[in-house]
């Protein structure tokens, strides 16, 4: 198979740009395959920050990748404009310590931690002995973990109200600022966020939807379902997520707020993910969908 010469330009152009990027499928956030994650999670152990190109996205780049380094799968990590190899050379160079020399990497800096006098007491009450230290885990999509232990090989560690906390090296550089809360009583607990977490869809009850309405907030409100259930029931601010809308909202500055409903919240999910996947960052999702504004908002609306 020959290579276009656009093809080429362009891979050439994102090796020269990048001191490490790494052609995969899917991207940092949400790797496509288990030897893209497996590299990801590698480098994310190892740098702050790195490139990664979504071959998924473009056939052209996807077989052209492969002719240009004459490597016959994916991923393919380069650094320095340099072709290191695939998954398990990535692997083994890792485990070698070899990576580490090859991509210049540093011992992760110690975060900031945030923590609240409640979240630094319940920390305190919970531990069984001095050894018992707080350890903090923060995944590619960060999802946090805690859990009790002892001191590790290589954990990085950070002193805040009094309480001792470590984080793999991973984590230490994913994190930025972390901020640390208790939350008492029932569906309580510790609460994790991070400085560096990408947007969420927020969760946000209909009576809250139409508190935003009454104070006259400035959002878009769209319903994801069909047209005949649209025809059943509706809300008249909402407009449907038809071909014409979806062209205005690809035209809206992405801190536009963003509100979607559907019947129960489901559908709307899946919407709202779709849309901070395109990088608005401010998306909300109605629980319960128009069934929990008939029932809790307005009864006038039929239920179905």
């Amino acid at each position: 198979m020959s290579l276009d010469e656009p093809t080429r330009a362009k891979i050439t152009d994102l090796i020269q740009k990048n001191e490490v990027v790494l052609f995969m499928k899917g991207n940092r956030r949400a790797p496509a395959c288990g030897f893209s994650a497996a590299v990801v999670q590698i480098l994310d152990e190892l740098l702050p920050s790195y490139a990664t190109v979504d071959v998924l996205s473009d056939a052209a780049l996807r077989d052209g990748i492969k002719v240009f380094s004459s490597w016959p799968t994916i991923p393919q990590l380069y650094v320095k404009g340099e072709l290191v190899g695939g998954c398990d050379i990535v692997r083994e160079m890792h485990a070698s310590g070899d990576l580490q020399e090859v991509l210049g990497a540093r011992p992760p800096s110690p975060p900031e931690v945030r923590v609240s006098d409640p979240a630094a007491q319940a920390f305190r009450d919970a531990a069984e002995s001095e050894s018992d230290l707080v350890h903090i885990e923060v995944g590619p999509r960060f999802e946090y973990g805690l859990f009790f232990g002892p001191r590790a090989a290589g954990d990085v560690e950070v002193q805040a109200g009094g309480v001792a906390f470590l984080f793999d090296a991973a984590s230490a550089r994913r994190v930025g600022t972390l901020s640390i809360d208790f939350i008492e009583g029932a569906g309580g607990g510790f609460k994790l966020e991070s400085s560096n977490e990408p947007p969420k869809v927020k969760q946000i009850p209909a009576t809250e939807l139409k508190a935003m309405i009454d104070r006259g907030e400035a959002f878009e409100l769209i319903d994801v379902r069909t047209e005949k259930e649209r025809a059943i029931a509706k809300l008249d601010r909402a407009r449907p997520l038809d071909e014409p809308t979806r062209r205005h909202l690809d035209g809206l500055d992405k801190e536009t707020r963003l509100v979607f409903h559907c019947h129960h919240g489901v559908r709307s999910q899946a919407a709202a993910e779709h849309y901070i996947a395109q990088g608005f960052r401010r998306v909300y999702n109605v629980v319960g969908g128009i069934d929990a504004w008939s029932s809790s908002v307005d009864p006038t609306v039929p239920r179905y």
